[in-house]
């Protein structure tokens, strides 16, 4: 094995491994040991709560973890593991193979006849292609293994349905503010494992210091909502403000400062929200182009935009835009619902939608997001109707469920001859030549004659429409009543 699949397959760094006098991340020394000491997910972690129950009785068998980043699915694993008294084998779906996995499985096979069984932990299960996850499916289902898969991605398109159907799945959500705040609160206070501790790397660093750290209450709600709910993400965020703090406000030469041994002399540092924007510079927007999340904000989008709300629509096309999607895959999205849900209704909502994609063309981003946030905004103000979309359903249903008669003869082209010899065109009626414009006339074919496709509402240019068509209605009875 070389050293990278060495390294996939070590021990996880926590902070009773770490070497000492090496850096360790705040987010890994916060890492919860047991579950008295995890944050959220209550309805796993409670005293009382089934999936602690059957994990501390060593009953918990395989389970997918499905929930956003920095919600504590690693860590869930590995406490799980250590009440069960397991040993904990941890592979991450984007580096390991099928080679690798069954290095790991031999090796739990030799623990399991020495009475010591494994549970195996696969990060970003999601990744694993079908043939990975077949490998592992004959040691989950004879109990070689504990199984447990952690994704962001919903494991009912993503899990291989045979190794889902052998494990149960737990959701993890994002974490309230509340508990996002606790784990800040934690991170400042705790003098073992927080900002401030003793084995934090090289003893000439100021965080060696004694230090009085607080933290304005508007710089504290800017991690909370810079966090997004993951705490992975508020406790690196900390981190990076205190050491824009430490920058600030401790003295330049290191040297001129006593250390803890020498009086335990302390240095002030205060968080405030302007370092906090200064260290984070923006929110890393909560996004994947490729991942159910795609899927569930142009739903969002969608549906604002059919339930004419303005103020929606301008918010989730702002979260797919800053999150980094395609923009012309938002334009596209924004001629499908010109036709699918305004259409005839507000017939511009069309053209304007292609005009919207060409400008976001022409201009790119960002000058071009309000080429489409104008677009946007306008079909959600526009009259919806879904009478065109209702209609071409059903004419295509007829295509694809009745026979495909040949063309009324009388509606034929006749360029030779021979076609108006054989009846093309005969009997046909120009239209132009009628009052109006409208003539009594068989235009389907014989099987679907008289079918009735679309059905316009009284909304937008729609009423003007089915006025027309009753007026045309009117004309035509009239013109049989005569004959």
């Amino acid at each position: 094995m070389d050293i990278e699949q060495d390294q996939l397959f070590a021990e996880p760094i926590t902070a009773q491994t770490q070497t000492p006098g090496v850096y360790e991340p705040l987010a890994a020394r916060m890492r919860p040991r047991n579950f008295d000491e995890f944050v959220g997910q209550r309805h796993l972690t409670a005293p009382g709560a089934a999936f602690r129950i059957a994990a501390e009785a060593g009953k918990l068998g395989s389970v997918v973890l499905w929930g956003p980043p920095g919600v504590g699915k690693t860590t869930l694993a590995e406490i799980v593991a250590k009440e069960s008294n397991m040993n904990f084998e941890r592979v991450s779906a984007t580096s390991a193979g099928v080679a690798d996995l069954r290095k790991v499985i031999d090796s739990a096979k030799k623990n399991l006849q020495r009475g010591n069984r494994t549970l195996l932990f696969i990060d970003e299960i999601h990744r694993f292609n079908k043939s990975q996850q077949d490998a592992i499916l004959p040691v989950v289902e004879n109990g070689t293994v504990t199984l447990v898969g952690a994704t962001t991605e919903n494991p009912s398109f993503e899990v291989n349905s045979a190794l889902l159907s052998r494990s149960r799945v737990f959701v993890l959500n994002a974490l309230t503010d509340e508990e996002i705040a606790s784990v800040i609160d934690s991170a400042i206070t705790d003098r073992e494992r927080g900002v401030f501790t003793e084995h934090n790397g090289d003893p000439t660093n100021p965080l060696s210091l004694t230090p009085n750290l607080s933290v304005a209450d508007d710089a504290k709600k800017a991690l909370i909502n810079l966090s997004n709910g993951d705490a992975r993400s508020a406790l690196n965020m900390l981190e990076l403000s205190v050491s824009v703090a430490e920058a600030k406000d401790l003295p330049a030469r290191v040297g001129e400062v006593p250390r803890r041994g020498d009086g335990g002399a302390s240095v002030n540092l205060h968080i405030t929200r302007e370092i906090v924007e200064s260290a984070v510079q923006r929110r890393t927007a909560l996004y994947d182009k490729g991942g159910e999340m795609h899927f569930d904000l142009i739903s969002a989008l969608h549906k604002s935009v059919r339930g004419s709300d303005p103020d929606a629509t301008l918010y989730w096309l702002a979260r797919m835009l800053e999150g980094g999607e395609d923009p012309l895959y938002l334009a596209r999205r924004l001629v499908r619902m010109a036709v699918e849900d305004v259409g005839m209704a507000d017939p511009q909502a069309l053209p304007i939608a292609i005009a919207a994609q060409q400008a976001m063309h022409f201009m790119g981003m960002p000058e071009g997001a309000l080429a489409l946030a104008q677009c946007a905004v306008y079909m959600a103000t526009a009259p919806k109707s879904n009478s065109l979309y209702t209609a071409y359903g059903a004419a295509q249903s007829d295509v694809e469920e009745t026979r495909n008669d040949p063309v009324p003869i009388h509606l034929r082209n006749a360029p030779t001859k021979l076609m108006k010899n054989l009846g093309y065109g005969k009997e046909y009626k120009y239209a132009h030549d009628y009052e109006e414009g409208v003539v009594e006339q068989q235009n389907l074919p014989d099987a679907i004659a008289g079918r009735t496709y679309f059905k316009p509402t009284k909304r937008g240019y729609e009423k003007t429409i089915a006025e027309r068509l009753e007026k045309w209605r009117a004309i035509l009875s009239g013109r049989k009543s005569e004959d």
